[in-house]
């Protein structure tokens, strides 16, 4: 579920259509968290669908650290790419603001920690050097997402929270104490999904 104070907006012929803030969205809210009407589906789910639902799967679904593809119900899933992004996972099945977003701005996800079963070329983006994101970014970028995601914490119980009521219980004591500093956060690393132990697995 997407934060109440957002909506689609059409952003360029690049882009297409992203998810914009009607209102101002301080650090450290929760900007998506996953819900019960969110449809998880197993690999091998995807791979017996229509070539036309494969290809929705492939466009608007991430993959968990399971391996399974969410497919978000509501508008979440026109959340656009930035190496830049503001808004970050958690290993608690949401999302923080990792700075403030103002009205008219975009919300945004570095795809690299969405699990992508192969690597996306992006638009060219200032203070980066990067050009794809890869499937194992997680792996190479936990560490400076950690440190974004622990700032956000920081002020996780100063601002309004209109999504916190839908955290997982099991994640709920765990959040709070991370939010008031008793507990170290849980690492983004944890959303990974790793494609090679599968393989060797199997």
């Amino acid at each position: 579920m997407i934060h109440p104070k957002t909506e689609v907006r059409f952003i360029s012929k690049e882009k297409g259509h992203g998810v914009v803030a009607t209102a101002f969205i301080p650090k450290g809210t929760i900007t998506w968290i996953g819900d019960p009407l969110d449809q998880v589906f197993t690999p091998v789910q995807v791979e017996t669908m229509h070539p036309v639902f494969r290809d929705i799967i492939d466009t608007y679904a991430f993959r968990d650290n399971k391996g399974d593809f969410v497919l978000c119900w509501d508008h979440s899933r026109f959340v656009n790419h930035s190496f830049n992004s503001n808004c970050l996972s958690t290993a608690y099945n949401f999302e923080l603001a990792v700075r403030d977003i103002y009205p008219g701005e975009e919300l945004t996800n570095d795809y690299g920690y969405l699990n992508l079963t192969e690597p996306f070329v992006c638009l060219p983006e200032p203070g980066t050097n990067r050009k794809k994101v890869m499937p194992d970014d997680l792996v190479h970028f936990y560490q400076d997402w950690d440190v974004q995601l622990i700032e956000a914490f920081k002020t996780f119980g100063k601002v309004s929270q209109p999504l916190a009521k839908f955290i997982e219980p099991q994640y709920k004591d765990k959040v709070d104490l991370v939010a008031v500093g008793r507990a170290e956060m849980d690492s983004i690393l944890n959303c990974y999904y790793d494609e090679g132990k599968k393989k060797m697995a199997a």
